[in-house]
C-alpha cells in the first residue's frame, strides 16, 4: 500500500489501515459488500467459523471511566466477573461512550487505532484458530490476522475472560 488507495476508505478504516501498516502487519483491511455488525454476519460473509471472528466488546471501568476492550472469540460470551477480577468493577458502555472513547461505532470497533487507548484484554479462546478476522473500524471493514498478532498490535495480555462452555 502506498497510501493513495486509503483515501476512498471510511475514516475509521483509514486509521486502522495506517496502524496496521505502521506495525508492519501483512494484511490490509477489506470492505465487505454487506455490513457485518455481528460475529455471525461477519463469519457468514467471510465463509469461516463464527469463533474465528475476533469481536471487540467495550465496557466502562467504574473507578476511572476508562474504556475496557475485551477482544473475544465470536462464539464465546464475556464473563464480566472474570474481567472485573483482572481490571476492577465495570459497567455497560452505551453507543455514545463507545464512539467517544474508541472513535468507532458499535459493529465496527477495531482492536486497534482507538481515539483513546483502552485497557485491553485478549480472550485466550481465540488461540484455537490459526487465522482470525477482526473489525477494521467500520461495519463493512475487516482484516485478517493470527491470534498472536493481537498481542503485537495491542500490547495487551491474553487472559481467561469468557464464560465456561458446557457441552451438550
Amino acid at each position: 500500500m502506498c497510501g493513495a488507495e486509503l483515501k476512498s476508505l471510511p475514516e475509521g478504516v483509514q486509521r486502522v489501515a495506517a496502524a496496521l501498516q505502521a506495525k508492519g502487519h501483512p494484511h490490509s483491511p477489506v470492505m465487505l459488500d454487506d455490513a457485518a455488525r455481528t460475529a455471525q454476519q461477519a463469519a457468514d460473509a467471510l465463509g469461516i467459523a463464527v469463533g474465528q471472528i475476533a469481536k471487540s466488546i467495550v465496557f466502562r471501568r467504574k473507578s476511572d471511566d476508562a474504556a475496557v476492550l475485551v477482544i473475544t472469540s465470536g462464539d464465546r460470551r464475556v464473563d464480566e466477573k472474570k474481567v472485573e477480577a483482572l481490571i476492577g468493577k465495570t459497567g455497560r458502555a452505551d453507543a455514545e461512550f463507545v464512539k467517544a472513547r474508541t472513535g468507532f461505532t458499535i459493529g465496527g470497533v477495531s482492536p486497534i487505532a482507538h481515539a483513546t487507548p483502552p485497557v485491553t484484554l485478549i480472550d485466550r479462546e481465540l488461540f484455537r484458530f490459526e487465522e482470525i478476522w477482526a473489525a477494521a473500524g467500520h461495519p463493512h471493514g475487516v482484516f485478517r490476522l493470527h491470534p498472536r498478532d493481537l498481542e503485537h498490535l495491542t500490547g495487551a495480555p491474553v487472559a481467561d475472560v469468557v464464560q465456561v462452555v458446557v457441552a451438550v
